[in-house]
């Protein structure tokens, strides 16, 4: 059994929402960032980390990937077009959305108060609306990012179209909204957030 370590209510979610997509049985260790716990798992005390054996994972995306390899499931099969084209939105969606929201957290809570710099939130506000029209674009009609079925990309993407609304940033496009909800509405997704 899996040991997942982190909040739900940080990217330690992606993990469970993984794990749940997965079917996977997995214990939660509740542990905010830079815990006495999460340190247990990350001497830097980030989350999530996920514990499989003798071995501790970190990075939520890194975690995911490992989790869809091992599984055969949510991914392209390593070494295929389709995976390059899989990592490549995995990596522009960790760029252009996980890093503007991470930045925006940073300078309106994270980092000690004397080093916040507000006035950058309005232009990554203006990034972020940007990367939605194209992820829109992206989208298209299809259901999926990566076209029919759910992957990798999707629960990222996910994530971080609801951790921009969380954080007040502007509204989504319409069909990213569509995708968004539907995809909320999965039972893993529900199950997670019920962690």
């Amino acid at each position: 059994m899996y040991r997942a370590i982190g909040t739900v209510k940080s990217r330690a979610f992606r993990v469970l929402w993984m794990l749940e997509e997965l079917g996977q049985d997995y214990d939660l260790i509740a542990a905010a960032p830079r815990s006495d716990e999460a340190r247990k798992y990350n001497p830097l005390g980030k989350i999530p980390a996920l514990v499989d054996g003798d071995d501790v994972l970190t990075d939520s995306v890194a975690i995911m990937t490992y989790l869809a390899d091992k599984h055969g499931a949510l991914t392209a099969p390593a070494g295929t077009p389709a995976r390059a084209q899989q990592d490549a939105m995995t990596l522009w969606l960790v760029d252009e959305m996980d890093a503007l929201l991470w930045t925006a957290a940073k300078h309106s809570f994270a980092l000690p108060e004397a080093m916040r710099v507000p006035d950058i939130i309005p232009a990554l506000h203006k990034e972020f609306a940007r990367n939605a029209e194209g992820l829109t674009k992206r989208l298209g009609d299809q259901e999926f990012l990566m076209g029919d079925a759910i992957s990798v990309p999707d629960l990222l993407a996910v994530h971080c179209l609801g951790w921009a609304f969380g954080a007040g940033f502007p509204a989504l496009p319409d069909p990213l909204k569509a995708y968004s909800k539907r995809l909320r509405a999965r039972p893993a997704f529900r199950a997670a957030a019920a962690r």
